[in-house]
């Protein structure tokens, strides 16, 4: 989904829980998934906007914040709460982006 089309325009979030990421944008493979998803619940649970991603120190913006914007920057955030496309066929990966 391109959020820049969406601007100004409040977006339904994806049905699953704020604490589990899209598998496009975190794959269940991905060997730093435990750390990245331990890091995110513990950024949700003190109600920061991000989290340092435990591999590249790279600062991460939780699902929350992201759905307290209200809408898609259309960036390929990590913890997108909007993104509910269905999963490419082949290998998953994680979005490059960091967001």
């Amino acid at each position: 989904m391109d959020g820049r089309a969406e601007r100004g325009r409040r977006l339904p979030l994806a049905p699953r829980p704020l604490d589990r990421p899209h598998p496009s944008r975190l794959a269940p493979e991905n060997p730093e998934r435990p750390r990245i998803l331990a890091a995110h619940a513990a950024a949700l649970a003190a109600g920061e906007a991000g989290y340092a991603d435990p591999g590249s120190g790279l600062f991460v913006l939780t699902a929350a914040f992201l759905a307290d914007r209200g809408t898609c920057c259309g960036r390929g955030c990590r913890h997108c709460p909007y993104v509910d496309d269905p999963v490419p066929d082949g290998p998953e990966r994680t979005a490059p982006g960091s967001g």
